[in-house]
């Protein structure tokens, strides 16, 4: 047989397979952006020689983690509904204020609890109302979406003006079930006081905060990158048409996006409530434009990016305060400036260009 009969019966596969190593190649990895990391932690860094002491850096900034926590837990839900859902809902202070006001109504049946020396029992006794807030907040949240969301998708101008009218009108109903006064929100016993390490002494509370906020992050992250109700949510923010062309109600995930959002600020408001101990109805409108400033630096619908957002304006606030106290009711605005003309669409952003 000729070498041309012999290149004639050879099957066709042979002359289009590809060569080996090309068939094995890997597919290229999403890289991990640390950038935004190392900032912040050389932030840290470049305060203590600023500060002057270690004990009192050591103090602020614990005191700001603690405090970005909380703001953090508040803002998620925010970013979760902005960045997700495409819903400007600028009444989710509301929630915040709901979530604390309720936690009250717990202070009688739990009494024995908050009262109790044993750190397991007032550890018991936030989780409960924690439990009992959330709760009420997320039915809240899903009436709130029935009434006033559900009618204004998709028009930014008026999401804006109703869901600041629906938190007036929240705010209102809040004051006639409670009343004008301030309320009060008493910490747990067993969390009161600090623990001195050395020179440096770190509050209880501020410690719980920061347990708390790390939990609700690593639950968000793992719940959106790593179980199938997240890929829904991401599939259908990308493309709805076709997540439900494969039979998904796009629609029904997405309301209960904002039913947990709604859920996380009322966990945010009781957290922030036993911070204040003391409150009135404008405990959230008085972190909302932190809340937004916070969902701006990260970046839309980026929970890493709301939470590095969170500590940063948390550090920059605790920092400027002692350092310079005149700038400190500009200095997240200042930080907010600096950041998006570094990254335009935020620290995280969802989608990136």
């Amino acid at each position: 047989m000729s070498a041309t009969d012999s290149t004639l019966a050879a099957p066709p596969q042979a002359a289009v397979m590809p060569a080996a190593p090309a068939a094995l190649e890997a597919l290229p990895g999403r890289r991990r952006d640390l950038v935004p990391v190392l900032t912040i932690l050389a932030f840290i860094a470049v305060a203590l020689p600023v500060t002057g002491s270690l004990p009192t850096w050591v103090t602020l900034t614990v005191a700001a983690l603690a405090m970005g926590m909380m703001l953090f837990i508040m803002a998620s839900g925010l970013t979760l509904v902005f960045g997700l859902m495409d819903v400007m809902n600028l009444g989710h202070a509301a929630f915040v204020a709901v979530g604390a006001y309720t936690a009250t109504l717990m202070v009688g049946p739990l009494q024995a609890l908050l009262q109790s020396a044993s750190i397991w029992a007032g550890m018991a006794a936030i989780l409960a109302v924690i439990a009992v807030a959330m709760a009420v907040t997320a039915l809240l949240g899903w009436v709130y979406e029935r009434l006033f969301v559900k009618p204004v998708y998709g028009d930014h101008l008026k999401q804006i003006l109703i869901t600041i009218g629906a938190m007036i009108v929240m705010e209102q109903l809040v004051l006639v079930v409670f009343g004008a006064n301030q309320m009060l929100l008493p910490l747990p016993e067993a969390l009161r006081g600090s623990i001195l390490l050395g020179d440096v002494a770190i509050e209880r509370y501020r410690l719980v905060a920061v347990g708390v906020g790390l939990a609700v992050f690593i639950g968000l992250t793992l719940v959106l990158g790593r179980t199938r109700i997240g890929l829904l949510i991401r599939a259908g923010v990308e493309n709805r048409s076709m997540v439900e062309a494969l039979g998904y109600r796009v629609r029904t995930v997405f309301v209960g996006v904002f039913v947990a959002g709604s859920a996380l600020a009322g966990l945010g408001g009781v957290m922030w409530g036993f911070y204040r101990e003391q409150f009135t109805v404008a405990i959230g409108a008085e972190v909302l434009v932190q809340m937004l400033i916070i969902v701006i630096i990260g970046g839309l619908g980026s929970v890493a990016g709301c939470f590095a957002g969170a500590m940063l304006v948390a550090l920059t606030t605790n920092y400027v305060s002692f350092l310079l106290p005149d700038l400190a009711l500009v200095s997240n605005i200042l930080v907010m400036m600096a950041v998006l003309l570094w990254r335009p669409q935020g620290l995280y952003p969802v989608h990136k260009p």
